[in-house]
């Protein structure tokens, strides 16, 4: 009985952890043009495949902490793949001259801020952390 108590208990821990895993968004600046970007945009702009919005301004990508679980579960839910081998990818691309990766801050907070102040800039958050400050442009499962 015993057993199956703690059984239980981890699948409805399992259950809760999932449940609660946060939704996450790309935002861009509430003045940049683009209200809605395909998946494919998504992961043009976040894969270095190319550096532009559609109205031709340049994009200033952020990503967040390697180590953080919104950046583990953004480029697995975008492009199906872990930080490491999206590292690996990134250090092919910058070796070779191609591109460099996005700019590199520290979580939702510092999305929001330069967001916010950079007309240019997309970044993803938790959508929980989203406030009036930015656009939601898509979402990421």
């Amino acid at each position: 009985m015993k057993s199956r108590c703690r059984i239980l208990t981890v699948l409805i821990f399992a259950w809760v952890a999932t449940a609660a895993r946060a939704e996450l968004v790309v935002v861009v600046n509430p003045a940049n043009p683009a209200d809605s970007l395909s998946r494919r945009e998504v992961v043009d702009l976040f894969m270095g495949r190319t550096q532009y919005f559609a109205d031709g301004s340049l994009v200033l990508r952020l990503d967040q902490q390697p180590q953080s679980q919104e950046r583990q579960d953004f480029y697995r839910g975008l492009v199906n793949k872990s930080v490491a081998e999206v590292n690996a990818y990134w250090a092919k691309l910058l070796f070779s001259g191609r591109a460099s990766p996005p700019q590199v801050v520290d979580g939702n907070k510092a999305v929001l801020a330069a967001v916010r102040d950079n007309k240019n800039a997309i970044g993803y958050m938790d959508s929980a952390a989203v406030d009036d400050s930015v656009k939601v442009v898509a979402r990421v499962d």
